[in-house]
Formats: C-alpha cells, sequence, structure tokens
C-alpha cells in the first residue's frame, strides 16, 4: 500500500511538474519586471482552448498582492449567451521575479504554467505561452496592435513551431 501512495505522489508531482515547466526551446524574458508588467493587457490573438471558447473583448489583468502573488484577473464577453464571465487567479514565480516564468492557478493547487517569451521594451506587447505549444496569446496595452506587432508575432511563433494558421483574432467593442 506504501509503495502505491508513493508511486501515486510521483505521478502528481511529475504531472504538476510538467504544466508549470516550459515548452523546449522557448526562454523567458529576463530582467522582467512585475511592476511595469501589472494593469491591463487586451487579448489580441490566441490560440483555441475550451476556457476562452466564444469570447471576445478579452482582457487579462494583474496586479500585486499582499503575500507578493500576482492577482491575474481574465475577463471576456460570451457572444453566444451575452454575458460577461470571469475568472480570479494566483500567479507565482517559478524561479524568481526577474524571469517571466511564473505558474498560475485559477483552481485551488493545480497550477499550469504562464511564460512571457517576448516583451516589447515599452511593455506595450507580450507573447506569452503556456507549458506546450498548444497555448499562445498576443497581449497589448491597447485593443489594437500595428500589423508590424501582428507580423511580428507571426513570424517569431512560426520559428518557435507554433501553430499560426490557427490563431483567432480578438475583437473590442463597446458593448453595453
Amino acid at each position: 500500500m506504501k509503495l502505491r501512495q508513493l508511486l501515486l505522489g510521483a505521478i502528481v508531482t511529475i504531472s504538476m511538474a510538467a504544466c508549470t515547466g516550459l515548452p523546449n526551446g522557448i526562454e523567458p524574458v529576463k530582467e522582467f519586471n512585475v511592476e511595469r508588467y501589472q494593469g491591463t493587457w487586451y487579448e489580441i490573438a490566441r490560440l483555441d482552448h475550451a476556457f476562452e471558447r466564444g469570447m471576445q473583448n478579452v482582457t487579462a489583468t494583474y496586479s500585486q498582492n499582499s503575500d507578493g502573488s500576482i492577482k491575474v484577473v481574465n475577463r471576456g464577453y460570451v457572444t453566444e449567451e451575452r454575458v460577461w464571465k470571469e475568472a480570479i487567479g494566483k500567479a507565482k514565480f517559478v524561479a524568481n521575479k526577474e524571469i517571466a516564468h511564473l505558474k498560475v492557478s485559477f483552481f485551488g493547487p493545480f497550477y499550469g504554467s504562464y511564460v512571457v517569451f517576448e516583451l516589447d521594451e515599452d511593455y506595450q506587447y507580450a507573447f506569452v505561452t503556456s507549458y506546450n505549444r498548444d497555448y499562445l496569446w498576443l497581449l497589448s496595452r491597447t485593443p489594437k496592435v500595428s500589423e508590424t506587432v501582428i507580423n511580428k508575432f507571426k513570424a517569431t511563433s512560426d520559428r518557435y513551431g507554433f501553430d499560426t494558421e490557427a490563431l483567432i483574432y480578438m475583437e473590442h467593442e463597446a458593448i453595453e
């Protein structure tokens, strides 16, 4: 029985570590400044995944919690249902505050990677992934970006092996 519990514990630990790891060949931004990263970011493009399916006007807002972790508020408008949905989570740095590799949880003890692998020097746009290449986001401080930024995002993401043909582009419009 003890061996079974040890094996189960090892499997859970390995599974959780895999979800907070880095995709092969992708390095997080170094000299990251979490204070400059805080605030609201608009989702410009993403790969499809269940937890944002059917949403537009998606934003992510980051702020410092008193315990040093980062509060994450993801918000989006579900067009078919005509309702706003919001998810509140917590992020912690995997190594240290100067490396843009965090682990984020919206569901208790389960964490997933949040990896900023490209960041504008003025913190105006960011390219973000998770523990594998199924997750990809272009975030911006503004609801629209230039074609230059879109092209850079696609070229960089292509180079790293993401499926840029499957990108979904956000619409950010006023909704009553």
